[in-house]
């Protein structure tokens, strides 16, 4: 049995966000790239279930959807524990090209878990997930916040209103994780690190599919108002501003 961790590559959650004169793309220069979050937890706790597994688990790949400059990223990866990695070759222009484009790595490779993170930290979709079991015609958990592998049977456990729903599944899915699933992302080792190098990045280009999301703009919150300090001792002044200007009371 396979497991495949979808990996986005994703500004650094301290990056300062900046655009272009034209304010519809990011601009890059700077940025700090890390793992997106979630899938950072869902590839930790692939890798617990792998080492627990007794050989029922054969390996962990991650796939990214991405250009040459996201290969750091799944170094890190790869340097964390997983086995090997998929990049296709192409910017991440929204979920369902990037959901079409991680389902043939799975067609090709007989992938029979697929984890994904609930969201990314950039754009925030929660999308692909569930668009990517959709093209693969197969089951999808989402809100999946414990994974148990007892003897080579899946157990999931999700959040639902007023409580928590254990359920089992056969294989093949896809189980979208959030945070619980695992209690913290493991950090690589030197011995890791070193290992990362000779793994394997399988390239490949991307297949025709129609990209169905177009950025018109961005637009920057408002900045905030200059902070206020109020001497500790003038309760009237505080009383005063929050009830005028703040209106909380």
């Amino acid at each position: 049995m396979k497991i495949l961790v979808c990996l986005g590559n994703v500004p650094d959650t301290t990056t300062k966000i900046r655009f272009d004169g034209e304010m519809k793309n990011l601009a890059t220069e700077g940025v700090q790239w890390v793992i997106n979050p979630w899938d950072e937890l869902a590839l930790t706790r692939a890798l617990e279930i792998k080492e627990g597994s007794g050989g029922k688990i054969e390996k962990v790949s991650v796939v990214n959807v991405g250009k040459a400059d996201a290969e750091p990223t799944i170094r890190k990866a790869l340097a964390i524990g997983a086995d090997d990695a998929y990049r296709i070759d192409a910017d991440p222009s929204d979920a369902y090209f990037i959901a079409a484009q991680i389902a043939e790595v799975v067609k090709n490779n007989n992938f029979e878990i697929i984890f994904a993170g609930k969201e990314s930290s950039d754009f925030n979709g929660s999308a692909v997930g569930s668009m990517l079991a959709e093209f693969l015609d197969i089951p999808s958990v989402s809100a999946v916040s414990a994974f148990d592998f007892p003897d080579g049977k899946v157990v999931l456990k999700r959040d639902i209103d007023g409580g928590k729903e254990t359920i089992g599944i056969d294989t093949p899915f896809v189980t979208i994780v959030q945070k619980g699933i695992s209690i913290n992302p493991r950090i690589p080792a030197m011995r890791g690190i070193m290992m990362a190098r000779t793994k394997p990045i399988n390239v490949s280009q991307p297949v025709a599919v129609d990209t169905l999301v177009e950025y018109e703009t961005f637009e920057l919150p408002e900045a905030k108002a200059e902070c206020k300090m109020v001497d500790p001792e003038n309760t009237d002044a505080l009383v005063d501003l929050l009830h005028n200007e703040a209106k909380v009371i």
